[in-house]
């Protein structure tokens, strides 16, 4: 079923639907429970210049050290993101600036896990969104600059506490490198965050298992 937004009050929402409904196939389809609805909402802006020009430099990076030419590394790449998202085919001269953020997102996601060097100028043009934030926590990687990092508290966890066993939970944390890690000190936490442009990771039950938090060494 398809249609157009009406209204949003709050928690609900009402949808001007193109067609009428059946409702026995709304029945049987929810086998007598209540009916599970889910909405997307269609992305009509076009991919950005800086997206492409962002997707283009890392499949460069990509090419220099695999020896891969760009219009291979471009379908590859272009199928992974179809794979991983679950997405139709698409162009990079016109699709969705939703596809254009998947295909960063997985860009990035590959070339962490095969520890793939960025340029300095690449991973500077890279905003520290959260799934680059989460990247360079999951693979140590300094969200400023790309060189090995530890985990960095942001919240202070208390003298005498063991960093290993307690509840991580709720504070937040970044990847910092040790130049970057003493530059948050002097200048302030504050400073540091508007300086770079980055914003912590609050450390929710399903991040602290994915990252594994009570077996890890973290700094503050």
């Amino acid at each position: 079923m398809y249609g157009k937004l009406a209204k949003i009050s709050g928690d609900t929402i009402q949808i001007k639907l193109a067609d009428d409904i059946d409702l026995s196939k709304i029945q049987k389809f929810a086998n007598g429970k209540q009916p599970i609805v889910e909405v997307k909402i269609n992305d009509s802006r076009s991919i950005s210049s800086s997206q492409r020009a962002k997707i283009f430099a890392l499949i460069n990076d990509f090419c220099y050290y695999t020896g891969y030419s760009v219009d291979e590394a471009e379908c590859l790449f272009k199928g992974l993101t179809r794979t991983k998202y679950g997405i139709d085919d698409f162009s990079l001269s016109n699709c969705s600036m939703t596809t254009g953020c998947l295909m960063i997102e997985a860009l990035l996601e590959f070339m962490f896990e095969h520890d793939i060097p960025f340029a300095t100028k690449t991973w500077d043009s890279i905003p520290s969104f959260f799934p680059k934030q989460m990247l360079c926590v999951k693979h140590r990687k300094c969200v400023i600059c790309g060189k090995h990092a530890d985990i960095a508290h942001v919240d202070t966890v208390g003298i005498g506490r063991n960093r290993n066993k307690i509840n991580h939970v709720g504070l937040y944390i970044m990847a910092l490198c040790r130049e970057h890690h003493t530059m948050q000190h002097t200048i302030g936490l504050d400073t540091f965050m508007e300086l770079f442009h980055i914003k912590p990771i609050k450390v929710t039950p399903e991040i602290a298992k994915e990252l594994h938090l009570g077996k890890i060494d973290i700094t503050e």
